[in-house]
């Protein structure tokens, strides 16, 4: 065997797949909950720009998670409180892009740091710690399995409750202000949901690229429609692929399933863009004015 094979094994391996499959159903379970979730609130960070917030949100939750790792308490619930703190500062100190880009600036390192220092303390075994940055597909117990379906039951019944005032929020906040939408309170509950759905999606595809799920997909549906129900359809769609995908190819491999995750995302991201770019092309051909010869 060369080399090459050796690394490709290493990428895909389907040996015992059926075997293997077995192991990650809770996985799969919250792979679905997972994608649900964060595409529907992908769709609101596209529309309020807020891609460097998710960032931002998934340090202090991977901070969370790794004091709960040091603590051996519950993962998720430590990554769940470390996003609702960083959430709360940042809808409190952002009221303007430039705010909240600085809070965000701030707070990432910090949130960073702070995850090192208690992974640096922790004594269990490596992958544990690596997991939290790269995501395990296997690390989803049956316990957390619970507690990712609840609160992503939350998290769904809080975006279909705001979601119409949310939009009009979202794409004219002035007018939205002025016929008597609380601009302000729905945007820091929705700070609040958003640092659920990333703390949840931080279990599975770790801290890292948790802009993977939550914004990617909502990126790409974008690209091919504008339509108020498509958009959110498609941006579910495309997260569920992704991480669905990302868990099943990454099943019988020994690399994390982060990279999986992330490169089925991006590609449906580049289709998306060149089928938007060939739409755009075509509408502006028919469109077009004939020239007087």
């Amino acid at each position: 065997m060369t080399s090459a094979d050796g690394i490709w094994q290493q990428i895909f391996s389907f040996d015992n797949y059926g075997e293997l499959l077995v192991l990650v159903r809770n996985s799969l379970i919250a792979g679905a909950a997972l994608g649900l979730i964060g595409g529907l609130a992908g769709v609101f960070v596209i529309m309020r720009d807020l891609p460097f917030a998710v960032h931002g949100i998934s340090e202090l939750s991977f901070a969370g998670a790794s004091g709960a790792l040091l603590l051996g308490t519950n993962l998720v619930v430590g990554s769940i409180v470390g996003s609702l703190l960083a959430a709360a500062v940042i809808a409190l100190l952002g009221t303007r892009a430039r705010d909240r880009n600085s809070a965000i600036g701030t707070l990432m390192p910090f949130g960073l740091g702070l995850g090192v220092l208690f992974l640096a303390l922790y004594k269990g075994r490596a992958a544990n710690k690596f997991g939290l940055l790269t995501g395990q597909i296997v690390a989803v117990d049956t316990p957390q399995t619970a507690w990712l379906l609840g609160t992503s039951a939350v998290v769904l019944a809080a975006l279909t409750v705001m979601w119409r005032p949310l939009t009009f929020a979202s794409a004219d906040p002035d007018v939205a202000a002025a016929r008597g939408v609380p601009v302000r309170g729905l945007s820091f509950a929705f700070m609040i949901v958003l640092g659920l759905a990333i703390a949840l999606s931080v279990q599975v595809v770790g801290a890292l690229l948790v802009l993977a799920l939550v914004t990617t997909p909502a990126a790409a549906a974008a690209r091919v429609t504008a339509s108020p129900v498509l958009l959110p359809l498609l941006s579910v769609v495309f997260a569920v692929v992704s991480i669905e995908g990302g868990i099943l190819l990454a099943l019988g491999s020994s690399i994390p399933i982060s990279p999986y995750v992330t490169t089925v995302s991006f590609g449906i991201y580049v289709i998306c863009r060149f089928v938007g770019r060939y739409r755009a092309r075509q509408w502006g051909n028919r469109t077009a004015v004939p020239q007087p010869v």
